[in-house]
Order: C-alpha cells, then sequence, then structure tokens
C-alpha cells in the first residue's frame, strides 16, 4: 500500500504556536535525517488522524509532499492525547535508498486453527510477539511478515529462525543472537487431563 502524507513548511515555532496550529485543525510534525537540516511542518489532522489508523502507515515508506517537493520519509514517533483522539505530534525520518534501515514490522499469523496443538490437543496460541524488527534496505521493507502456525505442536513454540522472511529482509534479535518465541501452544490443565484419560482408555 503507498501513502502520500501533504504537508506545508511551518512558519512559526514554539509551544503557543503549536498550540493554535493544533486548535486550527493542523498537526505539527518534524522532518529529520539524510543530509538535510531538520525541518518542520504542519498538517491536516483529520487527514493523517485515518491514516495512522491503517496498520500499514506504521510500516510503510511514505512519501512526503511539503511545498510541492517530494521525499521518501519513515514515521518515526507519534504523540497522541492522552484520552482524546488527538494526534499532538509527528516525527518523520528522512530516508536513503542505499542505507539498510531498522523497522518494527507487524506479525500476521495464519494457520492457528489447523495446527496440530490445537486440533488435536485443545491448546491455545499464545502470541509472544506481535511486531518483530527487521533490518533491510527501504526498497525491501515489507508492511508485515506472515507467520505460519500449522505445524505447532502442543507444548511448543515457534521461534524468529523458523520464520520465513523476504529476500533481503533479516530479524535483528537474530543478528544479535537472540532466537526468540514468536508464538507457542499451550495445553489448558482440563484438556491435557482429558486427553490423557483418553489415551488410558
Amino acid at each position: 500500500m503507498k501513502f502520500e502524507v501533504t504537508a506545508t513548511a511551518r512558519k512559526t515555532q514554539g509551544t503557543g504556536a503549536s498550540r493554535r496550529l493544533r486548535r486550527a485543525g493542523r498537526v505539527p510534525a518534524i522532518v529529520y535525517g539524510g543530509n538535510e537540516p531538520p525541518i518542520t511542518i504542519e498538517l491536516d489532522h483529520n487527514t493523517v488522524f485515518h491514516q495512522l489508523k491503517h496498520e500499514a502507515f506504521h510500516a510503510s515508506i511514505l512519501t512526503l509532499e511539503v511545498d510541492g517537493s517530494k521525499e521518501q520519509v519513515l514515521l518515526r514517533d507519534v504523540q497522541m492525547h492522552p484520552w482524546k483522539p488527538l494526534v499532538l505530534h509527528l516525527d518523520f525520518q528522512r530516508v536513503d535508498p542505499n542505507a539498510k534501515i531498522h523497522m518494527k514490522v507487524p506479525l500476521h499469523f495464519v494457520g492457528a486453527d489447523v495446527a496440530p496443538g490445537v486440533k488435536l490437543a485443545g491448546g491455545n496460541i499464545t502470541h509472544v510477539m506481535n511486531e518483530a524488527e527487521v533490518l533491510c534496505l527501504p526498497k525491501d521493507l515489507p508492511e508485515f511478515i506472515e507467520v505460519d502456525l500449522s505445524g505447532l505442536q502442543a507444548g511448543h513454540s515457534l521461534h524468529l529462525s523458523e520464520i520465513k522472511l523476504p529476500a533481503g529482509v533479516e530479524f535483528v534479535e537474530l543478528r544479535h543472537g537472540n532466537d526468540a518465541a514468536v508464538a507457542s501452544c499451550v495445553v489448558p490443565r482440563g484438556a491435557a487431563e482429558e486427553a490423557a484419560e483418553g489415551t488410558q482408555a
């Protein structure tokens, strides 16, 4: 999914200026990184609020247009109001197409309903992680990573090393020697006892 973010350069700085922007339905933001100096910008609140609801918006290369000039960026930070549906501030980082980036990518789990641990042993799948940090070139960044649970046995876990990744993408944790568990199949005590009784019968 391609996302375009339209913004204008911000001419005023400071807390008071940011408050006035928000009252006018605008969101203050900053763009940094690359060989260019940081610039402060403003965006339409309602537009960006709805874009933030898309999972892929948080893990995609975005096209940011500022006063007619376009560049590729990543969304690096979102500040929300503690209880109101209000975006307070956004941070964008410029993307160098030739430099690898670290990015948290959502995990999409499939095949849980046919996993032997669920189907045969009455187990429950527990998601230990819902996102994982990857390292790749911007062009290879996936919107999400599919995790196949169809072979998961009761009492077992699925680890990062067992997940098939798109070409050019690697897990940061594995680079550091940590083959973390992503999901596990736990059999409730009652179900385990019933299964044992069935075996004895």
